[in-house]
């Protein structure tokens, strides 16, 4: 694989990163919430790493092509984001909060914890990621490159993994510091990810299923 080929692949990769979407959501509901930024950002890239796994092993494809189980997929992934984006709009965010539990004892490794595994579930519930590995991989994977396509896959998908590190990362900080001084600014922006969380799930039903 040579560098004009990753250089192409991370000038797409980026464009696709930087569309704004439910990971950006999440990423500015953690970030307003300050120390949750790094579990959420961890959750969403642990979400891509296990599509990673599933590219290398060449489960994608398996996958991809069977209509009833990328169905089951759509709707648990588009259920997600709308459960997770019911609660954001329920319990909004404000700059440097720290969620508990109804007894207020929850401690702040258990809060990472449930922070990550949200993260984990809206990327790694979300079949967009899934066409996405199916649809753009291909595209840059060169069977006589003298790699295995195995590892040209690998490959492609840490590059994806760290472009999304970086930019989940950029964003979570921007929110936080933009609405750090502005808790009611902060409020209507982590209602309107609530909504977009919610509104993308439902498109996702609706595509679907329709």
């Amino acid at each position: 694989m040579d560098i004009g080929t990753v250089v192409a692949f991370l000038a797409v990769d980026l464009l696709l990163v930087l569309t704004p979407g439910a990971d950006w959501a999440y990423a500015i509901a953690a970030g307003l919430r300050g120390r949750a930024l790094l579990p959420a950002v961890a959750g969403l890239v642990t979400g891509y790493a296990g599509y990673t796994l599933l590219a290398v092993a060449g489960l994608v494809v398996i996958v991809a092509g069977s209509p009833h189980l990328l169905t089951a997929l759509t709707v648990l992934g588009a259920g997600c984001l709308m459960w997770l984006g019911r609660g954001v709009l329920v319990r909004p965010a404000t700059p440097g909060a720290d969620t508990k539990n109804m007894a207020g004892t929850e401690t702040t490794a258990d809060t990472g914890r449930r922070t990550m595994l949200r993260g984990a579930g809206i990327s790694g519930l979300n079949p967009k990621a899934l066409l996405l590995y199916f649809s753009l991989f291909p595209q840059f994977i060169d069977p006589a490159a003298g790699w295995p396509v195995a590892t040209q896959t690998g490959l492609l998908g840490t590059l994806h993994m760290a472009c999304c590190a970086v930019v989940y990362l950029g964003v979570g900080l921007l929110a936080r510091t933009a609405l750090t001084t502005r808790p009611t600014a902060a409020r209507a922006v982590t209602r309107t990810s609530g909504a977009m969380m919610i509104a993308i799930g439902g498109f996702l039903l609706v595509e679907r299923l329709a």
